[in-house]
C-alpha cells in the first residue's frame, strides 16, 4: 500500500516515525508548506510527549506544498490526515471522494454532524475510514480495557480518566479555538473515546472548569452518566507554563481496582482484595503509534472496516466531547445526548 501524509507538524513527523517496521506500506507522499520540512529538517517540531525528531530521508518520496495535490494521484492508495483539526473532515471527505482509504487524527471532525457523514461517504465510497483513536493501542490502556470487558473484576462501579499538559506553545493555531476545539476538546477527547470503548455512550453529561485560552487554561471536570455505574469522570486540560504532560486512570470494579499514572513510571497496577498488587506488563515493548498504523493498513490490505476503533464510535466520541464541551459553560446542569 502506497501511503501519503498529510502534514509534518508532531503528529505527522510521529506517524512517520512509526511506519519504518510495519509490512505492506511504504511512504510515498508527504505534504507540508514549509520547504525545510519537505526536505527532512523536522527538528523545529514540537509535542506535548517532549520527544524531538531528526532529519529524515524524503529522497524517495513525492513532496507537495499542498496535501490536494496528493489526492490527485492515482498512485496513492490511502493518506494519513495529520494536518490542523479544522481540517480533518474536509481533507478526509476529499480523498474519500478520490478513492483513498482514510486515516485521520483525532478529532476526525469539530462536530457530530459532519463526522457522521464522513461514516456515511466511507461506506458510499467502499473505502476504509479509520481515526487515529490511539489511546486504544497503548498497551497500559489496551491491556486495562481487555481485562475490564473480559469481566474477571466483576461489574465497573466507578471510572476516573485524567489527562494534563501545558498549553501548546509550538502551535500557534491551537490557541483557535474555532481551528483546534481548544484543550478540552482536543486533547480529552482521548478519554472520552476510551469510556465509550468500555461503556459506550453515555445518557447524559455535566460539567464544570475554566475556559480561558487567552491565559493558555483550558480545563474540565466532567461527568459521564450510565446506568449501572455510580461514576465516571473525565477532567483535565490546559495548564500554565511547562506544565508537563501526564495521562492516568482508576478503574474501580466489584473483584478490584485499576491504576496507572504515566507520572511515576510503573506499569498499570491491578489490586485485589487480600492479594498483593499484580502489574500489567506488556509481554514485549509495544508503540501505540505502529500498533495503530498497523491496523489501519491490515483493514485496508482485507477491505475490512476497522471495528476495534471503528468510525462510527469515533463519531460518537466527537459528539460526546463536544456536548461535555458545552455543558461546562451551564456549571454543572446535566445535559443529555
Amino acid at each position: 500500500m502506497r501511503l501519503g501524509v498529510l502534514g509534518l507538524g508532531f503528529m505527522g513527523a510521529t506517524h512517520i516515525r512509526a511506519l519504518d517496521g510495519i509490512e505492506g506500506v511504504t511512504l510515498a507522499a508527504i505534504s507540508s508548506s514549509d520547504p525545510k520540512k519537505l526536505a527532512g529538517d523536522l527538528s523545529a517540531v514540537g509535542g506535548n510527549l517532549g520527544e524531538g525528531f531528526a532529519t529524515l530521508d524524503f529522497s524517495h518520496v513525492a513532496k507537495h506544498t499542498r496535501w490536494e495535490s496528493i489526492l490527485d494521484d492515482p498512485s496513492i492508495d490511502a493518506v494519513d490526515v495529520c494536518l490542523p483539526t479544522h481540517l480533518h473532515a474536509p481533507a478526509t471527505a476529499a480523498a474519500l471522494r478520490a478513492g483513498k482509504h482514510v486515516l485521520v487524527e483525532k478529532p476526525m471532525a469539530l462536530d457530530f454532524e459532519a463526522a457522521e457523514s464522513l461514516v456515511a461517504l466511507a461506506k458510499k465510497q467502499g473505502k476504509v475510514l479509520m481515526a487515529a483513536q490511539v489511546l486504544r493501542f497503548f498497551p497500559m490502556y489496551r491491556q486495562m480495557a481487555d481485562l475490564v470487558r473480559s469481566g474477571s473484576l466483576g461489574l465497573v462501579r466507578a471510572a476516573t480518566f485524567r489527562r494534563r499538559c501545558a498549553a501548546p506553545p509550538w502551535a500557534a493555531w491551537m490557541q483557535d479555538k474555532q481551528i483546534s476545539g481548544g484543550g478540552v476538546f482536543d486533547l480529552l477527547i482521548h478519554d472520552v473515546d476510551m469510556a465509550l470503548h468500555l461503556f459506550g455512550t453515555p445518557a447524559a453529561v455535566s460539567a464544570t472548569g475554566r475556559e480561558a485560552l487567552g491565559e493558555y487554561v483550558d480545563t474540565i471536570d466532567a461527568q459521564l452518566y450510565y446506568e449501572g455505574l455510580d461514576s465516571v469522570t473525565v477532567a483535565g486540560g490546559w495548564h500554565h507554563g511547562a506544565f508537563p504532560f501526564s495521562m492516568e486512570y482508576t478503574i474501580v470494579a466489584d473483584g478490584g481496582t485499576i491504576e496507572y499514572s504515566s507520572a511515576n513510571g510503573k506499569d498499570p497496577q491491578v489490586y485485589r482484595p487480600g492479594q498483593e498488587a499484580e502489574s500489567l506488563t506488556p509481554p514485549a515493548p509495544i508503540d501505540g503509534y505502529q500498533e495503530e498504523i498497523r491496523y489501519f493498513v491490515e483493514c485496508c490490505a482485507k477491505g475490512t472496516e476497522p471495528l476495534y476503533c471503528s468510525p462510527a464510535e469515533s463519531a460518537m466520541a466527537v459528539k460526546v466531547t463536544r456536548l461535555m464541551s458545552e455543558a461546562r459553560t451551564k456549571k454543572g446542569e446535566k445535559c443529555r445526548l
